[in-house]
């Protein structure tokens, strides 16, 4: 029954998030809590010793905020809420599957989960600084004054609970044991959060009064593209260092929570459709690279 649940929760979530979108949409507030949680369970499996940046670290770092610029900068004179969608995608951190799936594929799981940690305390300081300057903040503030907003809302969600889980493992050793082995409990959070999210976008798609319809395929459209490259370009990054699958799941894969909940809040509400579709995206990916090599098994 587990493996059954596991194997079919994102359809069933996103099914029951498009279903219930009214009644999820107002526990939108939550949203910062669960990732909080779902992090602090994942940075529970982590020593500080683990964290070791290589260059192949510093190469997935570079593309993922030089890449995300640079795909704003592109995109922006077309339309600005595509290429806020798109920046995002690009943007948000990898996510604490991905090494998981690195697993099942055979992979390097060290090697993805020390980028997965990487990339998501490094967002905490660099993400307040591409939202404040393109974000709805940045319409009515300083940059400095909205630099400061989003940091403090950013980094309890991303970088107290690697200090929390740090701290327990050297304070509550029988405790920290206990939330180490509870690595499901991540997985079924992800999916609570991920009803919500999917809850609150078609909410807002549905409310929309302009019925821009073109532009929400092309947003579409795009974060298809971006996902495939992630992941291509990932591959061809980790072979040069002999880390094929690391390279390709800890770019491509990414915390589509974190990124939705980021857009909501500090960009234009339909942003939100690049990494809500991105979502549906990465995860067909998956699929079928677990399926290409079980095939090949």
């Amino acid at each position: 029954m587990r493996k059954y649940t596991e194997k079919y929760l994102l359809p069933i979530a996103m099914i029951l998030g498009i279903m219930f979108h009214r009644q999820l949409s107002i526990l939108s507030p939550v949203i910062p809590y669960l990732l909080s949680m779902m992090l602090f369970i994942t940075y529970s499996r982590v020593k500080w010793s683990d964290i070791k940046l290589t260059k192949f670290h510093y190469i997935l770092l570079s593309i993922q905020y030089v890449g995300s610029a640079l795909i704003y900068l592109a995109l922006r004179p077309f339309n600005e809420i595509l290429a806020q969608a798109a920046m995002i995608c690009v943007l948000t951190a990898t996510a604490t599957s991905a090494p998981v799936v690195a697993g099942i594929l055979g992979g390097s799981i060290a090697a993805t989960a020390a980028y997965s940690i990487i990339s998501n305390l490094s967002v905490a300081f660099i993400a307040p600084v591409f939202l404040s300057l393109i974000g709805k903040s940045g319409e009515t503030a300083s940059f400095a004054t909205s630099f400061w907003h989003i940091f403090r809302s950013v980094i309890p969600i991303l970088v107290l609970p690697f200090i929390v889980a740090l701290l327990l493992r050297k304070t509550a050793p029988p405790l920290h044991r206990k939330i180490q082995s509870a690595q499901i409990v991540s997985f079924y959070l992800w999916a609570v959060a991920l009803t919500i999210v999917i809850g609150n976008i078609t909410q807002y798609v549905r409310l929309q009064s302009d019925n821009n319809y073109t532009l929400e395929i092309i947003i579409t459209a795009t974060s298809l593209v971006i996902c495939l490259f992630q992941f291509y370009f990932g591959r061809k990054i980790g072979t040069r260092f002999g880390r094929t699958i690391a390279g390709g799941q800890g770019l491509g894969q990414k915390n589509t929570v974190l990124a939705i909940w980021l857009a909501q809040t500090y960009l234009n509400p339909l942003a939100t459709l690049g990494p809500g579709m991105y979502v549906l995206w990465q995860n067909l990916v998956n699929s079928w690279q677990i399926w290409r090599k079980n095939r090949k098994s």
